[in-house]
């Protein structure tokens, strides 16, 4: 096994969450309205650190799309997908951009304790 070379991202960016790798510049950020099977997701024009898996085809909500899932290079969880080919003109816009799923990563806050950077809160507090 080779070494692996890990790209650092300068200024704000999203982490895996489980090594702390650098995966994509949160000003790449192209939508935060996509879904994942662990909730909220993000497309991001560019990411880095990335084992891309093997393509397959996938019935999403909007349509049928070959995809591959997106591994982070350190630790190999699994963060996300990759657009590879979408077959609607009206969704060709995603091509070969990627999804990391919110719940797989942590965004830029440069502190090992911190888990999430929002505060939480239930339906029935009111500030």
């Amino acid at each position: 096994m080779g070494r692996i070379f890990v790209v650092d991202v300068e200024g704000k960016c999203y982490s895996c969450k489980f090594c702390k790798t650098h995966l994509a510049p949160a000003d790449k950020i192209i939508s935060r309205q996509f879904q994942g099977s662990r909730g909220k997701a993000y497309l991001f024009e560019k990411a880095v650190n990335l084992n891309i898996g093997s393509q397959e085809e996938r019935d999403m909500a909007s349509g049928l799309y070959t995809v591959a899932d997106c591994f982070c290079c350190c630790c190999g969880q699994i963060v996300g997908w990759k657009y590879v080919a979408a077959p609607e003109a009206s969704q060709k816009y995603k091509e070969g951009k990627y999804v990391l799923e919110r719940a797989l990563i942590v965004d830029g806050v440069d502190s090992e304790f911190c888990v999430d950077s929002q505060p939480a809160s239930s339906d029935g507090d009111e500030a």
